[in-house]
């Protein structure tokens, strides 16, 4: 009777060591995961400050040539203003969805103001072929690239987080220990999924 208390009590002790090296297993991929889109998001924001730091440069390239456009300049450097505060935000907290969405319209907001100044350069034949417009053009083109390649890895480890998080059983672990969902970078409008163009 007490080798059959003994194999009871070994056959618990046993399940219940499975149990926490489990527990512990899905916690530990969890913060991987997760520690993961965080970095993704640092990547991002690393070209979006890249971005934000050519657009006064971009400005003050057209501006002799656009001194009647004043509106068209401002306003793209207000969008570039309020772009870097969102961004700043949401990379100090890419997990809170509220940051991102404010993140994903002020880049929109942004993407919009640049089309509408690559519009009205296009009406300026000197300023196109200027050597300093040709430079920004490239740098500008490959930074857009470079953003949405980043926002392509961001996205992809947040939808793995997110799948980790959410499949049974991991779910329960998540719940307990509130690994709560990450939001995507995501553009709102469909009009804005295409990169502002910069031909000059």
């Amino acid at each position: 009777m007490a080798l059959f208390s003994s194999a009871i009590v070994i056959g618990f002790l046993a399940v219940l060591v499975i149990l926490v090296l489990w527990t512990i297993s899905v916690y530990n991929g969890l913060v991987t995961h997760r520690n993961q889109y965080k970095n993704a998001f640092a990547q991002i924001d690393v070209q979006l400050k890249r971005r934000y730091d050519l657009i006064p440069n971009l400005v003050e390239a057209v501006k002799g040539y656009m001194a009647h456009e004043k509106n068209t300049l401002e306003a793209v450097i207000n969008a570039r203003n309020i772009a870097a505060g969102a961004a700043g935000k949401a990379a100090a907290n890419p997990e809170d969805a509220r940051l991102m969405k404010d993140l994903n319209r002020a880049e929109g907001e942004l993407t919009g103001a640049l089309n509408r100044l690559m519009v009205v350069v296009e009406q300026y034949p000197d300023l196109k072929a200027s050597q300093n417009m040709l430079s920004l053009q490239e740098e500008l083109t490959s930074t857009e690239n470079k953003v949405a390649f980043s926002r392509q890895a961001f996205n992809d480890s947040v939808m793995t987080y997110n799948n980790a998080r959410e499949v049974f059983p991991s779910n329960l672990i998540a719940g307990m220990f509130n690994f709560s969902e990450a939001s995507l970078f995501e553009v709102d409008n469909p009009g804005e999924r295409v990169a502002p163009k910069v031909a000059f």
